[in-house]
């Protein structure tokens, strides 16, 4: 019956080899076959014979039986189709195909999969008073990171709203005024400068009720017109914010009312930086962060940020990715206007120089950095200020890096100098705790999922060698 069948065994041959601590040339001399020919098996892209199981059987000692039909896809594929089926994942619209693909050539990675989802029905059984969906177990901040991520920071109806809104506004010194007068003439908000004594731990606050829009004394000036912005939004695009929400169906109030903050604070650099002017700056100074500032009176990290949103249809900027964290490397912020592989559940590499920025203060500090694909990125480190004015606050700096692929570096006018075609690259990773790269003498943890090759007569630059594959 075996040899009656193809058998497609590439992921239990694998994961065998693998048990077996053996490379594939020496395995493939085992069993009599080129190595080229056991690489074809591995990938699924030939069938294992029956005389390839009889000669597993005798070298390897394998159960024919039990190895053979560990191929059925159905055990794997099927408690994936069961798992997938959750309503949770129903916007994801996986494939049975993909399900096969995942069992057939990842069962490790499947049986984890399992694994979790199990424990998630565990944990929801013992506590079934909570009837909301199971994606409430992800963190708001983390949903609204993800949805964001997804729409590439790039919001074209709010956008265009924004735009049309803040070049009527637009004014040769200040935006500052034009917004608290929209404020008033268009929604009969008053907007007022307060002390500690009015708003407390708060930065700003709005009272429907009065319709007052407090500003705490503490802010920056270009924090206080942010302020403006975002409470404008607010009134202004609540229909368009709120279309955008119910359609991203966050899975929780939480996350939906974070979603509409985020919302809010986008639209507010809209309106502050329109986007076809604010394009046209960003070319005409090569991206100079501290020229936009100048001339939008706003800070580094506003800047930053409206920087990673330029992916309008016909009229897209360098497309950048951002992040913020804080001296401890808790990450605080992180968007891309493409793709970047940033770390979903760890903090930042130390190699990539952005926790040096601290050690610089007020420098911005150029690297080209390498990701474990082989993508270069172009970055720039800085460190920037709180909205509260350092005299009144004591948890010091923040730092943001901002960065693109290398191949956009030459229209940056903080490249300039730069041998971008033959620049010293630095090697970076995600979390140590996943980052595949071996000679790294900054890791801090061993890899998830990988042997360790510690020998007590041996040491290496890192604290954890491992085998590679």
């Amino acid at each position: 019956m075996v040899a009656q069948r193809k058998l497609f065994l590439g992921a239990r041959l694998k994961r065998l080899r693998r048990e077996l601590e053996l490379q594939q040339s020496a395995m493939a001399a085992q069993l009599g076959i080129s190595a080229s020919y056991l690489n074809h098996l591995e990938r699924n892209q030939r069938p294992v014979t029956a005389g390839i199981l009889l000669r597993l059987a005798e070298i390897f000692d394998v159960n024919v039986k039990t190895f053979a039909a560990e191929g059925n896809e159905s055990a794997g594929a099927e408690q994936l189709g069961e798992i997938f089926a959750d309503p949770m994942f129903a916007d994801l619209a996986i494939t049975r195909y993909e399900l096969v693909e995942l069992a057939d050539n990842a069962p490790s990675v499947a049986d984890g999969v399992a694994r979790l989802y199990t424990a998630l029905r565990e944990y929801q059984r013992h506590t079934p008073d909570d009837e909301n969906d199971p994606r409430g177990l992800i963190t708001p901040e983390t949903w609204v990171r993800d949805f964001i991520q997804e729409s590439s920071n790039h919001f074209p109806e709010l956008e265009a709203s924004a735009e049309t809104l803040g070049v009527a506004m637009a004014d040769a010194l200040s935006i500052a005024e034009p917004l608290r007068r929209r404020l008033k003439d268009a929604w009969g908000i008053s907007a007022r400068v307060v002390g500690t004594d009015q708003l407390g731990e708060a930065t700003q606050a709005y009272d429907p009720e009065r319709r007052v829009f407090m500003l705490s004394s503490l802010l920056r000036s270009e924090n206080r017109t942010f302020g403006l912005a975002y409470q404008l939004a607010m009134v202004e695009f609540r229909e368009v914010i709120e279309k955008i929400v119910a359609a991203a169906a966050p899975p929780d109030q939480g996350s939906r009312h974070l979603l509409h903050v985020s919302l809010a604070n986008y639209a507010a650099g809209a309106i502050i930086m329109p986007y076809g002017r604010f394009l046209a700056s960003a070319q005409e100074h090569n991206y100079s962060i501290d020229r936009l500032s100048g001339e939008y009176g706003a800070n580094v990290e506003q800047i930053a940020h409206r920087l990673t949103t330029l992916s309008r249809d016909g009229a897209r900027g360098v497309p950048f990715f951002m992040i913020r964290v804080d001296a401890a490397g808790n990450i605080s912020k992180r968007y891309a206007g493409n793709s970047f592989p940033f770390s979903r559940f760890g903090g930042t590499c130390p190699r990539w120089n952005l926790h040096a920025a601290f050690q610089n203060a007020g420098k911005a500090i150029s690297q080209v950095i390498e990701t474990p694909d082989g993508q270069r990125y172009f970055t720039i480190s800085r460190t920037i200020d709180r909205p509260i004015r350092p005299d009144l606050q004591s948890d010091g700096l923040l730092a943001i890096g901002l960065g693109c692929e290398l191949r956009y570096a030459e229209q940056l006018h903080c490249a300039a100098g730069v041998d971008l075609a033959n620049p010293p690259i630095t090697a970076v990773g995600p979390a140590c705790a996943i980052c595949p790269r071996m000679n790294c003498p900054q890791r801090a943890t061993a890899p998830a999922g990988r042997v360790l090759a510690v020998d007590e007569n041996r040491k290496t630059i890192s604290p954890y060698p491992f085998v590679p594959g």
